[in-house]
């Protein structure tokens, strides 16, 4: 993973997303662009509501967001040693890119020439146009997307939890995650027992093709004990004392997910530690 795309706002969650890119950045000697994420007004208005819009304001509010984003951004990279040029070859290294059009699809298009997107785990507080933003990485890029929690890990991909569910989703996520894989000291491949999943390879499949890609991979079977499946998987990784979770995202659909709730919903809310997901 040697490019990384952080789109980045202005908003106190930020701070531990960069940390967590760098940290990645630091692991993988890997290029960190920044973008300003605008989830304000559109450009176009519609002309019942033109009269009390003022299209000067707007773009002024725009500008000043975009140059508070990458004061904040270049401000994180340079106290974690970052250059804005590589001098020497896997040192990590940062840039900005600021000729990017407002609004969520920013993420799904811009994204699709990153190996990995970064953005902040949302929460209950967290507004319906940054979870659209999410959503446009995890169901437009074709990359993954990696949610940093509330307060950024101390390391990274070091010991590393796979939730296999059997689905295509969870499949494409392992997929996803090879080089992380690859780097990391301690691999586990969870099965929960009773919990939400699809008819598909069992876990043990799954360590086989690992090994053969040089993971060699530990099996955890859990059973519920009266949590649902996401409290189930997230109190797994914390007990192991993982630093990185590969989670397969909506394999129900989301709109079930969002009405009843769902695997992938809880622990996109919930976790605390960095989450890579995939589509």
């Amino acid at each position: 993973m040697k490019t990384i795309l952080v789109p980045t706002q202005n908003v106190p969650g930020m701070k531990s997303t960069l940390e967590t890119a760098v940290l990645l950045a630091q692991r993988t000697g890997a290029y960190i662009e920044g973008v300003p994420l605008w989830l304000g007004a559109p450009e176009f208005v519609p002309t019942e509501f033109a009269s009390s819009f003022s299209m000067d304001a707007y773009r002024a509010r725009r500008e000043e967001a975009t140059a508070e984003a990458r004061k904040l951004f270049e401000t994180v990279m340079q106290e974690h040693g970052l250059a804005a040029t590589r001098k020497i070859a896997d040192q990590p290294w940062f840039g900005w890119f600021a000729a990017a059009p407002p609004g969520e699809d920013l993420v799904g298009n811009h994204g699709r020439t990153f190996d990995v997107i970064v953005m902040s785990r949302p929460d209950t507080d967290t507004g319906a146009p940054y979870q659209r933003a999410i959503e446009s990485g995890l169901f437009e890029s074709g990359r993954p997307v990696l949610l940093s929690p509330p307060i950024a890990p101390k390391q990274i991909a070091t010991n590393i939890m796979i939730h296999w569910n059997g689905s295509t989703e969870q499949a494409r996520a392992n997929a996803l995650a090879l080089p992380l894989l690859r780097l990391a000291e301690r691999v586990t491949v969870l099965t929960v027992i009773g919990g939400q999943g699809v008819p598909g390879p069992s876990a043990d499949q799954v360590r086989k093709q690992l090994r053969y890609n040089g993971i060699a991979a530990e099996p955890m079977n859990i059973e519920l004990e009266g949590r649902s499946t996401g409290e189930a998987v997230l109190a797994a990784a914390k007990a192991q004392g993982c630093d990185l979770l590969v989670k397969g995202a909506f394999t129900r659909h989301r709109l079930r997910q969002m009405i009843f709730g769902g695997t992938t919903s809880h622990i996109m809310h919930h976790a605390d530690l960095p989450l890579l997901m995939a589509h």
